[in-house]
């Protein structure tokens, strides 16, 4: 039995978007539980399937079925609860890349405490804002000594945390994961599914994110146990995962796009995980890998996608990849035309936010349109409208909405953690309003222009960032760029790019030049940047979006 088809009334394969987009249904089972109904029907139905692929840098590598990756859940759930994590309890996972992720994740569904999973880059006034805000009740982070540092220095200001767990080695004060996890049986009979207390529901808390928004404090996004069924559309119907495949997702776990990319979707999809848990991401060892075990779908962000471009990937072995995938934000030409040079392969892009699954995307059967998001996803009512909420002409930049009127779409946020204010304003009318700005082309694929604060106004004129990116990475000097807005006396605003250049090219008043008349030959006047700064690299959120607004206020702190 496919498991697709419990979750899709009607399962079958649908003949292109508009059949998919018009007939997609979800069937959501009453308490739903990733752990029980997703992984434990694979260990018992098909227990030797293949589930989760792991190497590093170091030269371990690791490979496990559905049937060791339920039994190391259960176990993983034991330890948990011996340490005191109850339903409700909110527990963070700072573990990268690392395998345990895969047991732990899953155990703390089988409980029904909260996972918030986090980066390591998160430093100690970044890690008491989380605590306190979460109540986080334990911690449980890699074998890093500055990592732990950092958490070791906000815990001492925050009293909800009570345990600290590392899952790589010895440390005063933490638990030794291992030490105890090894030492268990290889059946834990403590974790049938529960009954009772233990049980979860739909709408119980399941996951949680700290947004890396673009200014204040991030809010925190809460998912519950509906969300994994969200991400069918993601891995099926937009990275085209393939069952009994191998996926990989450039993501580490502490981003939003792990849910994405690393265990929900493609799990629920048949297709395994491949994780490369990298020390640093190197193009060159990235594609062996991709070519050493056969990956055959493949996810990553524009960010990366302008570093891979740059291989000779004649060197590579990518026979058995098929398909390619990209979102976090909007890829420019040169980046889509390059990597379908190089492999065959278009780049089919998406979008969507830590609040939800994947919200549009360019869908199997569509027609690639760099720059594009694609058409609005199955299962989610998706428009662009005007101030008076009606929906945008072709060409003209609205906003992107998700319609409530029929109830919450599967995948899309049940609140925000501990504020009914700002839930009630973001789901509690006829609309979600996502923060982000489009247009429609005369077809209806959907065009990204930016965060509503991104946007430049200058001289009467509205002028999308990306737009101007996307012109200015053609050039072979720039890696990577910002395009804001800066303030003018005659024109309220005028454009700026901040770059990041290639090593081949090094920072003068002749390039800056150079730069502008490339932009001047390729754009309306008035997107033309006046001004140029050459940096050594942009700020950039704990998920790798570029932080416009942090290049705005050290702008405006000049002025």
């Amino acid at each position: 039995m496919n498991l697709l088809s419990k979750f899709i009334k009607n399962y079958r394969e649908f003949d292109g978007y508009d059949d998919l987009k018009k007939n997609y249904e979800l069937n959501v089972p009453k308490d739903f539980n990733f752990s029980y109904d997703v992984i434990d029907w694979y260990a018992q139905n098909v227990p030797q399937k293949r589930a989760l692929v792991w190497c590093n840098d170091t030269g371990e590598s690791y490979s496990y079925t559905f049937e060791e990756i339920s039994r190391d859940t259960q176990r993983a759930a034991h330890f948990l609860v011996k340490h005191g994590i109850k339903k409700g309890d909110v527990v963070m996972l700072v573990l990268r890349r690392r395998y345990e992720y895969w047991w732990l994740l899953p155990a703390l569904h089988r409980i029904g405490a909260i996972a918030v999973p986090a980066t390591n880059q998160l430093l100690t006034e970044d890690l008491i804002y989380r605590f306190d805000s979460a109540g986080v009740k334990m911690v449980i982070a890699l074998d890093d000594s500055y990592v732990m540092q950092e958490i070791e220095e906000a815990v001492k200001k925050c009293p909800s945390v009570q345990t600290l767990v590392s899952v790589s080695g010895q440390r005063d004060g933490w638990v030794d994961f291992h030490a105890e996890f090894d030492a268990l049986p290889a059946e834990c009979d403590v974790f049938p599914r529960p009954q009772g207390t233990q049980a979860t529901h739909n709408d119980d808390p399941m996951l949680m994110y700290f947004t890396s928004g673009t200014s204040g404090h991030p809010k925190m996004v809460l998912h519950d146990f509906t969300y994994p069924l969200g991400h069918i559309t993601t891995a099926k119907y937009w990275q085209n995962v393939m069952d009994d495949g191998l996926h990989i997702s450039v993501a580490e776990t502490g981003w939003a796009k792990a849910a994405w990319g690393k265990i929900y979707g493609q799990w629920i999809a048949g297709t395994a995980l491949f994780v490369y848990d990298m020390l640093s991401f190197a193009p060159d060892l990235f594609f062996k890998r991709i070519s050493e075990y056969e990956v055959t779908t493949l996810c990553a962000p524009p960010t990366a996608l302008r570093f891979l471009i740059r291989q000779d990937l004649s060197k590579y072995d990518l026979s058995h990849l098929h398909y390619c995938c990209t979102a976090g934000e909007a890829l420019n030409s040169e980046v889509f035309n390059k990597f379908y040079e190089k492999t065959g392969l278009k780049i089919h892009e998406g979008f969507g936010q830590s609040e939800s699954s994947v919200l549009a995307g360019t869908f199997p059967g569509m027609t690639p349109r760099p720059g594009s998001m694609g058409k609005a996803a199955p299962g989610y009512d998706l428009e662009i409208i005007d101030e008076e909420g009606k929906r945008c002409a072709p060409g003209v930049t609205g906003d992107i909405v998700v319609h409530l009127e029929h109830g919450r779409p599967t995948g899309l946020l049940c609140g925000y953690y501990k504020n009914p204010e700002l839930t009630k304003e973001a789901i509690g009318g006829n609309l979600y309003y996502t923060g982000d700005t489009a247009y429609y082309d005369e077809d209806g694929y959907i065009w990204f222009v930016g965060r509503k604060d991104d946007l430049i106004k200058s001289a009467g004129f509205r002028i999308s960032p990306f737009e101007v990116e996307s012109i200015l990475q053609q050039h072979p000097a720039v890696l990577e760029c910002a395009v804001t807005g800066i303030s003018d006396s005659m024109r309220g605003q005028i454009v700026k790019a901040t770059v990041v250049l290639t090593a081949e090219y090094k920072a003068s008043r002749e390039l800056e030049v150079e730069l502008k008349t490339f932009a001047k030959e390729r754009l309306a006047l008035y997107k033309i940047p006046r001004v140029v700064e050459f940096v050594s690299e942009l700020p950039k959120t704990t998920s790798g979006k570029i932080r416009r607004a942090e290049i705005r206020k050290q702008d405006d702190s000049k002025n």
